[in-house]
């Protein structure tokens, strides 16, 4: 990678619960309107775990009960590469609400998922956790 080109730690957390995807519809940019996993950027200092649990709170009102590191891929952005570290969690609780920059908030099949819109490597995250 080039070293000139800031690279910024992010984090998403990905919940299956009963077949479905949780997902929020982002209200801010980068990716206003678009669906997503529950995530954000991680702050100076924070381990990448904390700041998933923080994030999936901050935008769902939910807690994960344990989280599994995923996936970690490299996301080009304005001027950036976002280092996306994705866990996986399979039990949540908590009241579920749209929260911080999240519009909206839901749990959705994989025929729903596949008329939001969304970005295509969001898209393979869920394919590969439906696949398990």
């Amino acid at each position: 990678m080039n070293e000139s080109i800031p690279i910024i730690k992010a984090v998403s957390v990905a919940v299956l619960a009963g077949g479905a995807i949780l997902l929020v519809e982002r209200a801010r940019e980068p990716s206003k309107g678009k669906y997503a996993f529950p995530g954000g950027r991680v702050e100076l200092g924070e381990a990448l775990e904390d700041a998933a649990r923080r994030e999936l709170g901050e935008e769902t009102g939910l807690v994960a009960a344990t989280l599994t590191e995923l996936v970690t891929r490299h996301i080009p952005g304005n001027g950036c590469i976002y280092e996306l570290t994705v866990f996986r969690t399979d039990a949540v609780s908590g009241v579920l609400v749209a929260g911080d920059d999240a519009a909206s908030v839901g749990f959705f099949n994989r025929e729903e998922i596949g008329r939001l819109p969304m970005s295509l490597s969001t898209l393979e995250v869920i394919d590969t956790l439906l696949a398990e």
